[in-house]
């Protein structure tokens, strides 16, 4: 095995695979990338860690075709610490030698042929706009849950209807919702998949350009997801279960609303939430003309500050966490912020507006469930 490539191609990739070397591998050979080299001039490098793979191609100069399999982590620390100028790997018995300008690296390899042989890309089902789908995934996976004890709320539900890609998101104190286009391969298809919130906010970022290949595994029921673009591609196994059925917790209409603009509440709540305790609230009074801000319950620091703000309903005063109010305002790409209320302690709707009685962005919606304000 012998090949000069480009510092940056091979950073890039090396990215690209090193996403699904685990940390603590089960077994020694997962922590490695696997280096293969044919002789039409492809590199390709790969990880699996069992549940997740990674695969990138790219073209090199190719003197020896062959294959290796080094450590990953330090191939990544290695193709980041290059400088910018030609990298020669080459293989020489059970070492591989990196060589860039003046530096030269050397690195043990791991038995190849003990590395597991990585699931088949499924038949691609559609293409989706990568910076879309990038914008979307970040929308709604703030809203998944982070605790592992309930693994299938660290997912993302993935329904597809038709042309229509919905996302879903929640981890029982929000709920994020976004819909999207596509271009699906069968006009008739309809599915639904669970994805690793962090597996597809990590695809979707590295893959924010340009069409992206979505593929879904066939048969019994889909089992894998597939994502590929630009030589870049990736499968995941999905997850098993029910996913709660939250998003007939979104309500028709909303009797009092109230539109702020978004920028100016952001800046607001970071003002105020300064002073605010852990675990505390930030408390938002609305009324005809404004909505006051407020936090802190003890004599050693309060905050308050007051916002324009058009109301229709009673007035009404929620609490939120600070920072899942944040998360929800800064998903919003729009001007103004649109709540829904019910009452004070029903879950609140937060909807992207241009102006105060404009058009509502109805492709994403976002639900936070208030604190209980105490007397």
């Amino acid at each position: 095995m012998k090949f000069s490539v480009e510092r940056d191609v091979l950073a890039d990739a090396v990215a690209w695979v090193s996403r699904a070397v685990p940390a603590r591998p089960p077994v020694p050979v997962l922590a490695g990338v696997r280096i293969v080299v044919d002789s039409g001039g492809t590199v390709t490098l790969s990880s699996f860690d069992y549940e997740v793979a990674a695969r990138s191609e790219f073209g090199a100069d190719v003197d020896d075709a062959g294959e290796a399999l080094v450590s990953g982590r330090l191939l990544r620390e290695i193709a980041n610490a290059l400088p910018h100028k030609p990298v020669q790997f080459v293989l020489d018995g059970t070492k591989v030698s990196v060589t860039c300008g003046a530096s030269r690296f050397t690195l043990a390899t791991m038995p190849v042929d003990q590395y597991p042989n990585l699931p088949e890309l499924p038949e691609r089902s559609g293409v989706v706009d990568g910076a879309a789908l990038q914008q979307a995934v970040s929308q709604v996976t703030s809203a998944a849950s982070r605790d592992e004890t309930l693994p299938i709320l660290t997912a993302v539900r993935m329904e597809i209807e038709g042309s229509t890609i919905s996302l879903l998101a929640t981890d029982r104190y929000r709920l994020a919702l976004r819909e999207l286009t596509w271009k699906p391969a069968k006009s008739d298809v309809s599915t639904v998949a669970l994805v690793r919130a962090k597996t597809l906010a990590d695809t979707a970022k590295a893959l924010g350009h340009g069409d992206v290949d979505v593929a879904l595994g066939e048969g019994t029921g889909v089992d894998l997801i597939g994502f590929s673009a630009g030589g870049l591609v990736t499968t995941s196994q999905l997850m098993d279960g029910d996913y709660p059925p939250v998003r007939r917790l979104f309500r028709d209409e909303n009797p009092i609303t109230a539109v702020v603009r978004t920028q100016d509440l952001i800046d607001a709540t970071r003002r105020v939430s300064l002073v605010a305790e852990r675990n505390s609230s930030v408390r938002l009074a609305f009324a005809e003309g404004e909505v006051v801000l407020d936090a802190g319950q003890t004599d050693d620091a309060q905050a308050s500050e007051a916002l324009e703000s058009t109301l229709e309903g009673d007035a009404i005063t929620v609490a939120f966490n600070p920072q899942y109010l944040l998360d929800g305002l800064g998903a919003l790409a729009t001007e103004y912020v649109q709540f829904g209320f019910l009452q004070e302690t029903k879950p609140v709707e937060f909807v992207g507006i241009d102006k105060p009685g404009g058009t509502v962005a109805a492709e994403f919606r976002y639900l936070l469930v208030p604190i209980r304000i105490t007397s």
